[in-house]
């Protein structure tokens, strides 16, 4: 069977996925993909290239994962809705697919007001639900978005998107992630797991509404490095659920470094058990050098 990707492809046969991030450097230097690409090559199936996270200006998305395929690893190439109108949106798909790129996740982007250039206008033409469902149409109908039919190639992208379990309201997070998967998603990152027992609930209601079943759910993982990390995504990063005794276990630690190490492996180990969970996304901020003792560790190596 042929598989638009390796992403689409360990997933498809059932086996544990894993994917990592790997951000683009705030220059044009591309030695700063390059050398994180040697150290996590062949510990995760496809890495994700994020597309100006939290609204700071860096290389582009396009640009990383062109720079990931000429060394050999897989790109996620992340699109924000939020500098883009439709037309710039489905001309990049139509680019990335030219190019070779075959796993596109669709985000509608973090407000620019939280980044380098607050007075940024926002475009947010439209949003993530809505450019899945024109992107599958165009991959699956070989029609835009305005109902003109694409000539030459349908972009044949294994399509992804997020999922919080944790922002609120909690009780609209599933009915959200539902949008996303009859909108066209194939495959899901969710946000950072740290509050184990409500990502429960919510993969609880996941698997009553047979939602595993029609979507490849990977589960987020981020390893804090530091107290200032966690500190960072417990009071300042949106949507993120830090119970109180993860953060204090970073706090009181004489080696906070290496408490978020087994912190990250005691996630990776639960979250494997969890039925309808597919793989996992490591979020390694940083961090990246951390990445092959992490999928060693927790039985992940070799990938399929």
């Amino acid at each position: 069977m042929g598989y638009r990707s390796n992403l689409e492809r360990v997933l498809s046969e059932g086996k544990f996925a894993v994917t990592a991030e790997i951000g683009p450097p705030k220059g044009s230097d591309p030695n700063k993909i390059k050398d994180k690409a040697e150290i996590v090559k062949g510990y995760a199936d496809a890495f994700n290239v994020t597309d100006n996270q939290t609204a700071v200006v860096r290389l582009s998305s396009m640009g990383g994962s062109v720079i990931l395929i000429n060394s050999g690893l897989e790109p996620v190439m992340q699109i924000t809705c939020r500098d883009r109108n439709r037309i710039a949106l489905q001309s990049d798909v139509l680019g990335a697919a030219s190019i070779g790129i075959r796993n596109i996740l669709f985000l509608t982007g973090d407000h620019q007001s939280f980044g380098n250039h607050p007075d940024a206008k926002g475009v947010y033409d439209l949003d993530s639900i809505q450019l899945t469902k024109i992107v599958k149409d165009m991959r699956d109908e070989g029609v835009f978005e305005s109902g003109d039919k694409i000539l030459s190639g349908n972009p044949d992208i294994f399509i992804g998107a997020a999922a919080n379990p944790f922002a609120d309201p909690f009780e609209l997070r599933v009915d959200r992630l539902e949008k996303k998967i009859d909108s066209g998603a194939d495959f899901i990152q969710t946000q950072s797991v740290f509050n184990l027992d409500k990502f429960n609930i919510w993969m609880d209601e996941v698997r009553s509404r047979d939602l595993d079943k029609k979507v490849h759910i990977l589960a987020g993982i981020t390893p804090l490095k530091s107290l200032r990390m966690a500190e960072r995504m417990k009071f300042h990063v949106p949507g993120v659920d830090m119970p109180d005794e993860i953060y204090e276990k970073i706090k009181n630690s004489a080696d906070p470094k290496q408490e978020g190490y087994n912190l990250a492996i005691e996630l990776i180990n639960d979250v494997k058990k969890i039925k309808g969970v597919h793989g996992i996304h490591i979020t390694a901020l940083f961090w990246e050098d951390i990445l092959p003792d992490l999928v060693k560790e927790t039985g992940l190596y070799p990938r399929p």
